[in-house]
């Protein structure tokens, strides 16, 4: 906001100036301060100065000498000071140590104490040598000219002028309100500036000015030196008669504040001049010139004058209130002070009463100070008038759950300026030259209101008294939130005190979760939910896994932790209940989202623990979290209940409204009155700026404090913040005791258990322990032992230990109250940053939250021991001030990308809706001025839609330009690249993304990768320390294996050379190395990865080996060239090293024998271990087969066989990953690459996996490409295999398509029939229709038709049927179809239908499957019907080359066969969709040129537009679920009223994108537009459905579509689809077959589906696709069709080639060739090894063999070869029959026998090798059981067997199969004469029919009747009383009994039965009196 309008002079009176950047305004100071700090810094005696002086006047040798001498004497310094304060603290140890003994040539007593005053305990080793040091420097130099050196620095520095004042604390005014009839006096607000009237006016005035920053001096102060010059220059220069209307003391204000202002000299001199005028140039130029030392010794006035108190005009007497840093009020002076202002009010009134002529008597009211401080007070308050007046309306809403004192106190207009209520009364000061000390007393807790009751654990239901055991009761916070949290679904936010027992609340809203999946009887139905609780840190994470694992327990919940640390498979994820995780961690889970797609979505409870976090460097994270969540909770109508978790913080208001909690009901803030035990706090800030004196200062005020609460009998903690820090801080403290005598205090009373706990100490390895421990002092650290800690923890809780000085990770880690707590020195080194810190507010709550212990202290102490400087930093933290910010703005872009990648962002409106769901945007409209949102852009766009989309543009712009995205400014559109996917997942930046844009290509070498890694911006901030450089050169030297570019002296050069180390596991030595390097090796593994993953899509064959291998060197921490033998912890350095030195490689140890080894290594018994461990190596070989499908494409069937042994320690218990890739070697370029993972199972049992793929192949052929596949996870372990292209002979090339040619349509009346032309709705036949029908109606020609799907090609077989009506009445038809799914006329033969033979014999038409035909055909000559068919009609005859191929190619040739043999000939009509070789089609169907009508694809009747989108991802169902939003789009887009149909590939997706699509509606503005009927109907017909999901997708006019749905169901979808009631069909890819919906959309969602079989997801076939495709586009309504089809990324390219090009259908015969050429033996057709070559020429195989030899494994064409070829062939395939028992082979070795068993293997179609079982496995008495697993042995299972629904195809399936199985195990047995097998067999087939089991009761085998209805017959005689004459009277036990109970009656069944089942049920089980009875007389 601009202030009002002033000139510059007139403001340089006021402080108001025109301030836009808040930010700046808080740190004027700041930088003031530092300034300050350096000034101070430079005097006296600095280590810069004693190299400067060391140094000059010296030639090269002598300064090179002095170099060393001072790094020797840093070295020293170092390890006297230690490393942990950083350089700083040890540079000025070296001046020390200087200045101590530069005039001593040994280490005597005095220094030796002075050194341990000053550090404490040292090593001797270092004062003497650093003794030496000094006195070799100086005798290079001269004694006198070093001594002349320190004193003339001493004389320069004035120990007097080292103390630095502190500043005013900085509150935050935005939004509290003022009272606006309160003025405010000058105090009321702390200025912002050094306000020099206050420096003038202390004795002067009564009134004290604003706390000034600097040390306000006395008038007398002014006159001494450079500070007198201001005041004489402005004397003169006024008595010069300018400027009359100012005194003295107002223009040396304003000109103080310019100069001390941070504005160039020659901006002041424009500023100057126009205040000054040119009057004052010379006056000017004087000011300018000395203005540094001016300012400096105003600055400086002693700090003695401060503390005079001095009796103003009114004299009363007011305490200093300048040099402080906190303003204190008593209540009483509050009250003085407004009757004071009262006062003045009155005589303000008074005095504008009075005339203008009396005003000499109002002089005092009229006093021009005071009217400048109201104007200026005026104009503040104007300032910081928050804009919004939101925060206003805040305060006067009284929430029902808000327990905040301190917005309280901000009502009562006593609240002035956010200043004076601050700190809580009773607050104690104390300020002395070595510190300052604030200390605020506890709190007094809360009273208890007369609603709160505490609950009891009693009174909880079951679950709760399980959880809660041990627990009597839950305290006061947990009571208050009880009923919220227990019994309601409210999202809640929780603001309390550290340790108030925020934990339990977490947990009540778990159990309130667990109580809503309890079914009745107890059962927890765990797979329904999942709990997410994220931690903000690891540690705290392992705590919280602790604690809900024990509470949990006693329900069988599982708690797992899921962080960096600790990865979890899927199985353990969907094993578990609750995941506690960190929020990076959880972010990327949920980015891969549906990565884990069951997991994201079935979270229903997320608890966000630490939400003040928001405003640190990980706030962004937990945004991007929350605004993920709740949008999923939108978009999905989902109840994901949301706990924030939060210490106190002031604008809890705005995180309610984030986190979209009811501030009435879910909102609760308790304060610090609640705390269990209340806290005093006190903080210290020490005074000194030299680096050294501050350390010592730290110790001792440290040691007072220590000392004081150990003698009121006390424990204490001392916090550190490194490791080593623990033993230096208690080795100095102890030393401390002792030299003032007072261990006695510290050391532990001898009590009983005492001699025992000694005991257990000594036998520590850890030396420093066991010295500390007799004198009560302990230390833990996360570097020592989990033993030595734990006994730590436990000598300190038994009261042995009365201080344990730890680190942090004791805080969070370890819940262990001691009374009081301290923090030692506030800074601590952040690898993250590359520097020293301030420690952050939630590591300091976390440490106070450990001070008091709740059962036994009233309240607890935390003492906080700082800088003086940043006193008032922690004072406003933890007296909690400051709102907390958002930052997400700094990462915008990264979770821009995510979004992108996650696909739930894809266009700028919905990005700015995106945004509304932040933390950000709260905040951004509470306060716009902090994130550069100007008042006038606020009044203009209040809900800033305009800023975030420039926001979001911008960023867009920024991805776009690193190609993380796709961004079309036109149209707003976002679509997500390879790399910003990789990006997202892998968690790097957008600005390393650049970097790695600039620098990567596929040409870098492993240095130039490490040296691109080192430069990712996650390191930009690790910085090179001189006291590092010399470590780094050593790791240089010694660890780094390839080059370091960038060397020592950049920052990427250190990370490149830590990361070597890290991999060469070297030692590193200085503490901050140690954490960056742990930092380095974290992130460095990760971007790799994700340089591996851009190098893979890139397709870079040697980039991405190198990476990949980089990966695992990281990963491992061994070289690539390490022997892989290294990866097993279990071999020690000795035998590695000797292997290394041998050169046994691991394939010469897999060679060679235990022994040798062991003779080898000179060690016997390692052998073994070693022979082991090279097993254990995985290890897998490949063999690769390929088939040329075109003469561009070339299928490659590989198969993997592993070769290794499996151990669960070496390889986990799932699998060992691979990648794995084709590389051509001359290109440079991948082909094809995959990810897979081989099983365990697969391992163990040595299974092979079969991996099949297509590659591109080009002419002129290359010499060979690679298969290589490397292990995801081991060195050393990969495998190549050649593919060798020397002998591939490519396809023919395909002769041309027939062309449509341009014809008058045909009318119907064409067919000359009545009857025929009535079935046709439409009046003229289409093109293609017309072109073939001469052909098909008026010749007998065999034709062969090709065209695409939807052209119309039924009605083609139509008119050949009526050609055979009219010609041959008395002839059959045989339509073979695809699939089950066909239409029939008169008979069908498939097999869900059996056969009734006497209606076939006499139907016109059989519709039929291929295998039905084959099993009724093989038998011919016995079957006149197979002997009349006329016309041969196959559907889809493209399927040849699929799995069921080789059926319709033995058809074909039997037919042609048959009608050689019989006079008739059967005319053979082919369907199929256009095809690349259809002349050898046509060929084999003998065809000649008028039958055959290949059209292209793109002849439709409806012209089609296919879009085809590429998906990434390995894993099937998170691809399928990123298909979902895609698909939505492509309705909207392509077809937003038009029907759609939506292809899947199982039940489960149609379920799930019917849901998603339901999701995405409910955004829209109408959600039912897909639905085109009244709402009223529709609810009609849902009530009709019985599938539950599908009674919700039909609401929104979505259908669904598969084989587990109930058969009306499936009608009714179908009925609403065709008349356009529903737009949206979802049906699984069998649809495309069986039904003909066409639609205007077809949209195909993945073209894999789960192969059952090789337990897989296998490719569709591509006549699949097509014939989906084909549905596309309604002849009649559409001009236009479209397809939308979405493929696993890695497939598109194939997909581009096949669906627009026709696909060559190849003979799958191979496969199957010996159960045909047994059916044709079993019939006679073959007799001798010739028939059976005769017979594979008649097949089409033959004739693609001839064209497309590689793909059938020939060599060549010629004759020879294929007779050789073809001879094998035969002579395996009669092998194989013979080995099962199907035929026999005479002695000349030519004849041909069929067995009895060939014969029932043809007779009951079931394969060679099945009856080989039975042969095998049956014998004479088997029992049913045993019959049962030979039957489930022999059943083929199409499917998976997956659960749910699919059970019942599947079931199906198998009693289809099972009774035909049962039938010929019956046969075997007969004919072997096995009575008793052949009787079980009979009851098997008894019990798959009627459904029982032989034993049970065969009244079950009646419709209805269930177990539970036997009791009914039972009874029945004794109800009834007595029998009625001639009945039945026994009881009822099976059908016999019944039928002659009822003797035909229904009333006496009814009177049974009727209370249990319905009049209709009674009346289908009444057929019980038609059972069929057999009378069997033996004669």
């Amino acid at each position: 906001m601009s202030p009002p309008r002033l000139t510059g002079a007139l403001r340089s009176f006021s402080n108001v100036s025109k301030k836009e950047d808040l930010a700046e305004q808080v740190y004027d100071l700041k930088a003031k301060r530092l300034k300050r700090q350096e000034l101070f810094a430079r005097e006296g005696l600095t280590w810069q100065k004693i190299v400067h002086f060391c140094s000059e006047h010296q030639d090269k040798v002598k300064q090179h000498a002095a170099s060393q001498e001072l790094k020797s004497l840093l070295v020293a310094a170092k390890q006297i000071v230690g490393d942990e304060h950083g350089q700083e603290a040890i540079e000025s140890a070296g001046v020390f140590l200087f200045e101590t003994f530069h005039n001593r040539d040994h280490v005597g007593t005095e220094e030796t104490r002075a050194i341990k005053q000053m550090f404490g305990p040292f090593p001797s080793s270092a004062a003497e040598a650093s003794c030496a040091c000094v006195a070799r420097l100086v005798a290079q130099v001269g004694d006198s000219r070093v001594e002349e050196l320190i004193q003339t620095q001493k004389s320069r520095h004035d120990p007097q002028r080292t103390s630095s004042f502190g500043r005013n604390i900085d509150f935050s005014y935005e939004g509290y309100t003022l009272h606006p009839l309160e003025t405010l006096s000058e105090s009321s607000v702390p200025d912002k500036d050094l306000d020099f009237i206050n420096f003038l006016n202390t004795q002067q005035s009564g009134r004290k000015g604003g706390d000034g920053g600097g040390a306000a001096g006395a008038g007398g102060a002014l006159s001494s030196g450079d500070g007198a010059i201001l005041r004489t220059e402005v004397e003169k220069y006024l008595s010069g008669g300018n400027m009359i209307s100012s005194n003295p003391e107002e223009l040396c204000t304003s000109l103080f504040e310019m100069l001390a202002s941070q504005r160039s000299d020659d901006e002041l001199q424009n500023e100057l001049f126009e205040l000054l005028g040119p009057e004052g140039l010379e006056m000017i130029s004087t000011l300018l010139q000395r203005r540094g030392a001016i300012v400096d010794s105003l600055l400086s006035v002693p700090p003695d004058s401060r503390y005079r108190f001095s009796v103003g005009i009114n004299g009363e007497v007011t305490k200093p209130a300048y040099g402080c840093q906190v303003t204190i009020q008593s209540e009483q002076e509050k009250q003085m002070m407004k009757m004071y202002r009262r006062e003045e009010k009155k005589e303000r009134k008074r005095g504008k009463g009075v005339d203008e002529a009396d005003s000499s008597d109002a002089v005092l009211t009229f006093d021009p100070r005071e009217m400048r401080a109201q104007r200026e007070q005026a104009l503040l308050t104007a300032r910081r008038e928050p804009v919004l007046s939101r925060e206003r309306v805040y305060e006067r809403v009284r929430y029902p759950n808000v327990y905040d004192s301190y917005a309280e106190a901000t009502k009562s207009p006593a609240f002035v300026g956010g200043a004076k209520m601050m700190l809580p009364e009773g607050i104690r000061r104390d300020n002395c030259k070595m510190y300052e000390e604030v200390e605020i007393p506890p709190n007094e807790p809360m009273p208890i209101g007369f609603e709160e009751k505490p609950v009891y654990i009693s009174d909880l239901d079951e679950i709760g008294q399980l959880v809660f055991k041990g627990m009597k009761r839950l305290n006061r916070i947990q009571s208050l939130v009880f009923e919220t949290a227990y019994n309601t679904n409210e999202n809640l936010l929780i603001c309390a005190p550290t340790g108030a027992g925020k934990t339990n609340i977490a947990m009540l809203t778990v159990l309130h979760e667990i109580r809503q999946h309890l079914q009745p009887g107890g059962v927890i139905k765990k797979d329904e939910f999942k709990i997410v609780y994220v931690a903000p840190m690891k540690a705290l994470a392992a705590e919280m896994t602790n604690y809900f694992s024990k509470r949990l327990e006693p329900l069988g919940i599982a708690v797992k932790e899921l962080t960096g640390d600790m990865q979890l498979t899927k199985g353990e994820i969907l094993r578990t209940q609750m995941l506690v995780t960190t929020p990076e961690k959880w972010d990327v889970v949920t980015r891969k989202s549906v990565g884990d797609v069951a997991l994201s979505q079935i979270v229903r409870l997320l608890i966000l623990d630490e939400v003040h976090l928001l405003h640190e460097d990980r706030g962004p994270v937990l945004e991007s979290l929350v605004a993920r969540t709740i949008r999923q909770v939108e978009s999905t109508q989902s109840m994901i209940r949301i706990l924030g978790l939060s210490a106190t913080l002031p604008n809890y208001l705005d995180v309610a409204t984030f986190l979209h909690v009811n501030p009435y009901i879910g909102l609760f803030y308790f304060d610090s009155r609640f705390r269990p035990v209340p806290l005093g706090q006190t903080f210290v800030g020490i005074k000194s700026t030299n680096k050294i004196q501050q350390m010592h200062d730290m110790e001792e005020v440290c040691y007072n404090k220590v000392l004081e609460q150990v003698k009121a009998g006390h424990q204490v903690m001392v916090f550190v913040h490194a490791r080593n820090a623990t033993v230096r801080t208690a080795m100095g403290l102890i030393e401390m005791a002792k030299n003032h005598g007072e261990t006695c205090f510290f050391q532990p009373e001898q009590g009983a258990d005492y001699g025992q706990c000694e005991k257990q100490v000594l036998r520590s390895r850890n030396k420093q322990m066991k010295e500390m421990f007799p004198e009560g002092f302990g230390i833990h650290h996360a570097g020592m032992l989990r033993s030595d800690r734990s006994l730590m923890e436990s000598m300190f809780s038994r009261g042995h230990v009365k201080v344990l000085v730890c680190t942090a990770t004791l805080a969070w880690g370890v819940n262990l109250p001691a009374h009081a707590v301290i923090i030692k020195g506030t800074q601590i080194y952040d690898a993250k940053r590359g520097t020293l810190v301030d420690l952050g507010i939630l590591d300091v709550m976390q440490i106070f939250g450990r001070a008091g212990r709740p059962q036994f202290d009233k309240y607890g102490e935390g003492t906080i021991i700082t800088t003086h400087d940043k006193l008032s930093h922690y004072l406003t933290l933890l007296t909690q001030q400051n709102p907390i910010e958002s930052q997400f703005l700094d990462s915008l872009s990264d979770n821009l990308n995510a979004e992108i990648a996650l696909g739930t962002v894809t266009n700028v409106e919905e990005a700015v809706k995106w945004l509304s769901y932040t933390y950000l945007y709260v905040r951004m409209r509470a306060n716009p001025l902090a994130y550069g949102i100007n008042h006038k852009a606020y009044q203009m766009d209040p809900g800033l839609e305009l800023y975030r989309k420039d926001l979001v543009v911008e960023s867009g712009r920024k991805l776009d330009k690193a190609r993380m995205i796709r961004f079309e400014e036109r149209t707003g559109y976002f679509a997500s690249t390879d790399l910003g996917r990789t990006a997202s997942h892998f968690y790097i930046r957008y600005n390393t993304i650049e970097t790695f844009n600039e620098l990567f290509n596929s040409q870098r070498t492993e240095a130039d990768i490490l040296s691109i890694v080192s430069k990712a911006e996650e390191f930009e901030q690790l910085k090179v320390r001189d006291e590092e450089m010399e470590e780094l050169e050593q790791m240089l030297a010694n660890y780094c294996e390839l080059p370091a570019a960038g060397g020592v002296e950049n920052g990427y050069g250190k990370v490149n050379i830590l990361l070597q180390t890290y991999i060469g596991r070297g030692e590193v030595d200085s503490f901050s190395l140690i954490s960056d390097l742990s930092y380095v090796a974290q992130n460095a593994a990760r971007i790799v990865r994700a340089l591996f993953e851009i190098a893979l899509r890139k397709r870079w064959p040697a980039m991405t080996y190198r990476l990949l291998t980089l990966c695992k060197v990281i990963d491992k921490r061994l070289w690539g060239f390490a022997h892989p033998l290294r990866q097993f912890p279990a071999l020690s350095h000795v035998v590695l090293n000797r292997l290394e030195e041998k050169k046994l490689s691991v394939d010469k140890l897999r060679e060679m024998r235990k022994d040798e080894i062991g003779h080898m290594l000179h060690h016997v018994n390692v052998g073994l271990t070693v022979k082991q461990c090279v097993h254990q190596i995985p290890s897998i070989s490949m063999e690769a087969g390929i088939q040329p499908i075109t003469r561009t494409v070339l299928r490659v069937r590989l198969v993997v066989t592993p070769d290794f042994r499996w151990s669960d320690q070496v390889h986990g218990s799932v699998g060992e990953p691979w990648w794995l890739w084709v590389e051509d070697p001359i290109n440079d370029h991948i082909y094809h690459s995959e990810y897979f993972l081989l099983q365990k199972k697969q391992v163990v049992s040595g299974e092979p996996q079969h991996v099949v793929f297509t590659i591109p192949i080009f002419e002129p052929l290359p010499s060979q490409y690679y298969i290589r596949a490397v292990s995801d996870r081991w060195l050393g372990a990969e495998a190549v295999c050649i593919i060798n292209f020397q002998n591939l002979i490519l396809p023919e090339r395909h002769p041309p398509h027939t062309e449509l040619l341009d014809l008058q349509p045909l009318p119907v009346t064409a067919l000359g029939n009545r009857g025929y032309e009535s079935l046709y709705k439409f009046t003229h036949f289409n093109p293609i229709q017309t072109q073939i029908f001469h052909t098909l109606y008026h010749t007998d020609t065999n034709v062969l038709l090709g065209a695409p799907t939807g052209s119309g090609k039924t009605i083609a077989a139509e008119m050949a049927m009526f050609r055979v009506f009219n010609q041959y009445p008395s002839s059959k038809v045989r339509l073979a179809e695809g699939c089950d799914g066909g239409l029939g006329l008169t008979g069908w033969l498939t097999g869900d239908v059996t056969p009734d033979m006497r209606a076939i014999a006499q139907a016109d038409l059989i519709v039929t499957t291929p295998e039905k035909w084959d099993g009724v055909s093989r038998s011919w000559q016995n079957r006149s019907y197979v002997q009349k068919v006329a016309i041969l009609i196959i559907d889809e005859i493209h399927l040849l080359g699929e799995d069921r191929g080789p059926v319709l190619e033995v058809i074909v040739s039997r037919t042609n066969f048959i009608s050689s043999h019989t006079s008739m000939s059967v005319r053979v009509v082919g369907l199929s969709t256009a095809l690349a070789n259809a002349r050898d089609l046509a060929d084999w169907l003998g065809i000649g040129q008028v039958g055959l009508f290949n059209f292209r694809p793109s002849v439709r009747p409806v012209p089609l537009e296919v879009h085809i989108h590429g998906f990434p991802g390995q894993h099937y169902c998170p691809r399928m679920a990123s298909m979902n939003k895609p698909t939505f789009q492509a309705i909207r887009s392509h077809s937003p009223a038009k029907p759609v149909l939506i292809f899947v590939s199982s039940r489960r997706q149609t379920r799930l994108t019917a849901l998603d699509l339901i999701a995405f509606l409910a955004t829209e503005d109408n959600p039912k537009q897909w639905l085109h009927q009244d709402e009223r109907e529709i609810e009609a017909i849902i009530a009709t459905v019985r599938d539950s999901n599908l009674k919700l997708t039909l609401a929104f006019g979505i259908g669904m579509h598969h084989a587990g749905l109930h058969e009306r169901d499936r009608k009714t979808v179908e009925e609403l689809f065709v008349n356009c009631k529903i737009q949206v069909l979802i049906a699984t890819s069998t649809l495309a077959w069986g039904v003909n919906f066409p639609a205007h959309l077809v949209v195909v969602k993945g073209t894999e589906y789960y192969d059952g079989k090789s337990r897989r997801y296998v490719d569709y076939p591509i006549t699949d696709v097509l014939q989906m495709m084909g549905r596309a586009g309604r002849p009649q309504f559409d001009d236009q069709g479209k397809a939308v089809i979405l493929v696993h990324d890695i497939k598109k390219d194939f997909y581009k080639k096949f669906l627009y090009e026709p696909f060559p259908v190849e003979s799958s015969l191979l496969s199957v060739l010996s159960d045909h050429l047994n059916a044709e033996i079993s019939a006679g057709t073959i007799s001798s090894k010739q028939d059976a070559m005769d017979y594979i020429t008649w097949t089409y195989f033959f004739r693609r063999l001839v064209m497309n030899p590689s793909y059938y494994s020939l060599e060549d064409i010629s004759p020879e070869s294929i007779n050789k070829y073809l001879s094998g062939l035969v002579e395996r395939s009669l092998r194989d029959l013979e080995c099962s028992y199907c035929i026999e082979i005479q002695e000349d070795d030519r004849t041909i026998e069929p067995l009895t068993y060939g014969r029932i293997s043809s007779y009951y179609y079931l394969k060679h090798q099945t009856i080989r079982t039975f042969k095998e496995r049956l014998r004479a008495e088997l029992p049913v059981h045993e019959l049962l697993s030979v039957l489930t042995v022999s059943l083929p299972l199409l499917h998976a067997p997956l659960p749910c629904s699919d059970y019942t195809t599947d079931t199906k399936t198998v009693l289809d199969n099972a009774i035909r199985i049962c039938q010929a195990m019956l046969d075997v047995a007969a004919n072997e004469g096995w009575l008793v097998t052949s009787l079980s067999i009979c009851h098997l087939v008894q019990m798959l029919v009627q459904g029982r089991w032989l034993h049970d009761s065969s009244l079950l085998t009646l419709p209805h009747l269930q177990q539970q209805h036997l009791h009914l017959f039972r009874k029945w005689p004794g109800r009834r009383g007595r029998s009625e004459p001639g009945g039945y009277s026994g009881p009822v036990e099976g059908l016999p009994e019944l039928m002659a109970a009822c003797g035909g009656r229904e009333s006496v069944f009814s009177a049974m039965v009727g209370q249990e089942l319905q009049s209709g049920q009674i009346a289908q089980v009444r057929t019980a009196d038609t059972a069929p009875t057999l009378t069997m007389t033996v004669g």
